[in-house]
């Protein structure tokens, strides 16, 4: 006999009666080949424009692009912030804003003149040798060509926006806007020329403001000097002692003017009594010889002169060094070091490192100026040491033409021969105390990665402290924007505003050829600039119509007019911070365009920014407008490797997004980033990128068995709520809470939260509960059966919502379920819709609450199921009739009214109170609940599969299967 799970074989395929999904939403995604025809498709529907005209009206939402500097190609941490903007942007316009996204590019810059001046120098032809408006014209056509190819790597990420139309810094107007808005600094009295230490790439040979510098580790010759008083000039008691500083740039001492000692400080002279013995080389000190010390750091400073004794002969009271004068311990290497060096009080003196006294050069240092301009010390005292070139010149005497830093060839970047000649000298007259290397983060430019120097130059500032018309500074004003300003994440604040207490005046000026000029006149005479309404529109006019090009090729007497004789002006040729074009585009994009407002609803770059764009974009709005052009900052963090490394190419360990979309597709880099926590600094590798591709193809399962399931669906099969089956309203109560989150969410920018929620739902609340348990009347049941078409309602709207909810975040992916899901509407997207309406009447706690806790019996009675396929007592779970004990009455009470066949995937179910046998199955998180999973009797039905008794010899499909059948015949031969 067969086994009584075996019905008879009839010799009917039912397969053909059976509802099967059908989509032709392929299984396999091929994103590499696919994009690009979905890109190809927006653009030819005109996507953009359609976006704009169907928001026509709406609340706007702007977030400005900061713009990327328009040289090289992308990377995976400019494609970061690039594909956050895009999901920013999609998620306000679908949440039912005007979210217009205008691009913009960087076109100025020290990085595009290096690589023109390399072309040039290929081509056998210096820079110096090239006409200005030529080397000018070439830096326009390379910044244009980079700015083609970046636009087509955006574009390829999936971003939407006003691509045929960005805005540049180069555009004729935006450089007029430039000049426009430095006009207004010198309106408000904030603009001036300062002579004073600034850092300075002599590789580069320009001026650098703080966001152009990074800190690297630099190895740095160290040297103990001293300084002996001059005659007549020491402390009581003093006259043979040498002070002793410390400095880790003896190129400087030719610079030094003074010695810094700490008002507060505890000093004492030693007096050395031995040597050590053993040294190769005759030492630099001797027995007999008294040095000044802060006390803290007597015992280093006897380490670092390789002295074995001495001893502490007297206090030296800081007041007492106030009038004392030490001799320049270069006295006697040339004519130019026979004058004394004044002690000066400064609160800037520790006793962290060093001696307790600080070299001090106020040409080469901030402290140092602000110390010597403190005292009431002469500006004009303040030697120009070393040139563009970072060479001396004749006024460090003995060393004219000995470069700091060396500036071309191999060994560009590399310490010259300075150091090592100053370093001579001193040994030579008897004043080198010491000397050592120290591994330290120093100063580097960010375009060249070679070190720079602080070195006295004349610039142009902003000033930050100085009152406005109103009684506030701009500090003050920049200050109170950060307070008012929102941030993500919120800490990002506390950085920015430390940043900006603490910033020096703003160093605008640069010496180079490729930017927006200074566009002012000073007076030869007074010093004083030219600020006249008439030569300022005169300027601003030449350079709408002819760009920046026009403030160098026109004659000066074309701008100044007959009332201001040309003799008796300098025309400025410096050429503005790149910063502050950048930080001014909030004017020529957000106030000139009429489908953009200002301010900015967001601002959203990398954490490099904050002293970047977020923060010259601040000073710059609140110098002329009194506030921030933006009301909310979103940063992102700084790419790194799986390990946890930057990337670099040494490491080997760089990815480009260019290598993922080949393999991959730009989704799954989307994804990338809607799933880390991007306001750190976010790993990417193989690995990571693998369980994004994972992530998507489980998400496309998903997205695929909801089209087939609604295939065919049409408004005659929709089921009201009420209406519906417990499931089904717990399904759409779930589907309201996702709704809410995702809302909640996105409004907070927090898209890894977006994509966690949506991704939990569809595999923990879909693909494993109720997709699965729906199979059975999906698949099974007339096509006019109430349950099925409940599904069918359901899953249509699961489908609409899903779809709409990663839009924003796979929009390649969603345009394509669009579109098999609405193959007519082939001149429409997914991304011209919003986020759909969720009635309220789809939530309902209690039924939550209860299907709750019927999901968690459920779980114990699908644990036991799995038992029993892993130990092969049955196949499949319809294979078994699972007998479900429930202790608590109310639990049970809530369970009676559930089909538990239907919601285990079983062919029976019996559900029975007490306690169950000991061999039943149970979960320690589910006290009560036990299972025992017997066997399901009776035949199979062939074409549902469910094990039932009413299956037999005589009648191999079970009634319900007999009513489809039947249903369907009848419609067939109807």
């Amino acid at each position: 006999m067969p086994d009584s799970n075996d019905a008879p074989d009839t010799g009917r395929d039912y397969k053909d009666t059976l509802f099967l999904p059908n989509t032709g939403f392929p299984m396999r995604a091929g994103l590499p080949k696919a994009e690009p025809k979905l890109l190809q498709r927006w653009a030819d529907m005109g996507l953009y424009r359609q976006l704009r005209e169907d928001a026509r009206g709406r609340t706007p939402f702007v977030l400005h692009d900061g713009p990327p500097y328009a040289n090289g190609n992308i990377h995976m941490g400019t494609g970061l912030t690039k594909i956050l903007k895009d999901m920013i942007v999609r998620s306000r316009q679908m949440d039912g804003f005007d979210a217009n996204y205008v691009p913009g590019w960087d076109c100025h810059g020290l990085p595009i003149e290096w690589k023109v001046e390399e072309e040039f120098r290929a081509r056998g032809r210096n820079k110096r040798d090239v006409p200005a408006v030529e080397f000018r014209a070439q830096c326009r056509t390379y910044a244009q060509k980079w700015l083609d190819i970046q636009c087509d790597e955006f574009r390829r990420l999936g971003g939407e926006g006003d691509w045929e139309n960005p805005y540049t810094t180069m555009a004729f107007t935006s450089e007029a806007v430039i000049a426009r808005e430095l006009l207004k600094f010198v309106d408000a009295g904030l603009l001036y020329r300062g002579s004073k230490p600034v850092m300075w790439s002599p590789v580069e040979q320009t001026a650098l403001a703080e966001a152009e510098i990074e800190y690297h580790d630099h190895q740095s010759t160290t040297i103990w000097v001293k300084f002996p008083f001059a005659d007549g000039k020491a402390p009581a008691g003093l006259e043979n002692a040498s002070i002793v500083i410390w400095t880790t740039t003896p190129w400087t001492i030719p610079g030094n003017r003074a010695i810094c000692y700490g008002p507060r400080m505890s000093y004492g002279v030693y007096e050395v009594l031995e040597m050590q013995g053993d040294l190769d080389f005759e030492p630099w000190s001797k027995p007999g010889d008294q040095l000044i010390v802060a006390d803290a750091l007597a015992e280093s400073v006897r380490s670092a002169g390789l002295i074995a004794e001495w001893k502490r002969l007297d206090d030296v009271p800081p007041e007492s060094l106030a009038t004392a004068l030490c001799h320049h311990p270069l006295r006697g290497h040339a004519e130019g070091y026979m004058f004394d060096i004044p002690l000066l009080s400064g609160d800037h003196v520790t006793d962290e490192a060093g001696t307790g006294f600080v070299h001090t050069a106020p040409s080469h240092g901030a402290e140092d100026f602000d110390a010597w301009m403190a005292h009431g010390l002469s500006m004009t005292d303040i030697p120009h040491t070393v040139n563009e070139m970072g060479a001396y010149t004749s006024e460090a005497p003995g060393f004219e033409g000995r470069q700091v830093i060396v500036t071309e060839g191999k060994k560009k970047g590399k310490d010259g021969d300075a150091n090592k000649a100053v370093i001579d000298a001193l040994l030579e007259h008897g004043a080198l105390l010491a000397r050592g290397r120290l591994k330290h983060s120093y100063p580097h430019s960010w375009r060249s990665r070679a070190p720079v120097i602080f070195r006295n130059t004349p610039q142009w500032f902003i000033a930050l402290g100085k009152k406005m018309a109103d009684g506030t500074s701009l500090r003050e004003k920049a200050l109170k924007g950060i307070d008012d300003t929102g941030f993500t994440p919120a800490q990002a604040r506390n950085r920015i505003r430390s940043m900006v207490e603490g910033r020096p005046d703003w160093l605008i000026s640069r010496q180079r050829a490729w930017g927006v000029p200074i566009t002012i006149f000073v007076n030869r005479e007074t010093g004083d600039i030219l600020n006249d309404p008439a030569v300022n529109q005169r300027v601003l006019s030449a350079i709408q119509e002819r760009g920046a090009d026009a403030w160098f090729d026109t004659p000066m007497e074309d701008f100044l007019g007959p009332d201001h004789p040309v003799d008796d002006y300098e025309k400025v040729e410096d050429i503005l911070d790149v910063w502050f074009d950048s930080g001014s585009t909030h004017a020529f994009v957000l106030e000139d365009r009429e489908d953009l407002t200002w301010p900015a609803d967001v601002y959203c770059e990398g954490s490099d920014q904050h002293r970047g764009w977020f923060q010259s974009s601040l000073l710059q709005s609140c110098g002329t407008r009194g506030r921030p052009p933006y009301k909310h900052i979103i940063t992102n963090g700084f790419v790194v490797d799986s390990d946890g490394r930057k990337m670099s190419k040494s490491l080997g360990n760089v990815i480009l997004p260019e290598t993922i979309i080949k393999q991959y597709g730009a989704e799954i880099i989307r994804i990338w980033a809607a799933s880390i926590d991007y306001t750190e600094d976010p790993r990417v590798g193989d690995e990571i990128i693998g369980s994004a591709v994972d992530a998507y193809r489980k998400l496309r399962n998903t997205l695929r068995y909801l089209l087939g399931a609604v295939s065919g669906y049409s408004e005659a099969e929709t089921v009201d709520v009420q209406e519906m089956p417990e499931l089904e309203q717990y399904v759409l109560h779930l589907l309201a809470g996702v709704d809410a989150d995702v809302h909640k969410s996105y409004a907070a920018f927090d898209f890894k939260a977006v994509w966690r929620r949506v991704s939990d739902f569809c595999s923990l609340d879909l693909s494993s509960f109720y997709l699965d348990i729906r199979k059975d009347s999906l698949y099974c049941d007339s096509p006019d059966d109430m349950t099925r078409r409940a599904a069918r309602t359901v899953m249509n709207t699961l489908l609409d919502h899903i779809m709409r909810w990663l839009a924003p975040i796979c929009p390649f992916t969603t345009e394509e379920v669009f579109l098999h899901r609405y193959p007519d509407q082939e001149h429409t997207s997914v991304h011209l819709l919003q986020f759909a309406d969720v009635p309220s009447e789809w939530n309902n706690a209690a039924l939550a609450g209860k299907w709750g806790k019927i999901r968690t019996v459920r779980k114990v009675v699908t644990g036991a199921l799995e038992v029993e396929r892993r130990e092969k007592r049955i196949g499949a779970s319809l294979e078994a009739a699972p007998v479900i004990h429930i202790e608590d009455d109310v639990l049970r009470a809530l369970c009676q009214d559930v089909d538990w066949a239907e919601l285990s995937i079983t062919s029976a179910a019996t559900l029975t109170d007490g306690t169950g046998p000991a061999e039943a199955f149970r979960l320690d998180e589910t006290a009560g609940v036990s299972v025992l999973p017997t066997k399901a009797d009776g035949g199979k039905c062939q074409r549902c599969w469910r094990i039932l008794e009413e299956v037999t010899a005589e009648a191999s499909i079970c009634g319900r299967c007999d009513e489809a059948v039947t249903a369907l015949e009848q419609k067939t031969d109807g």
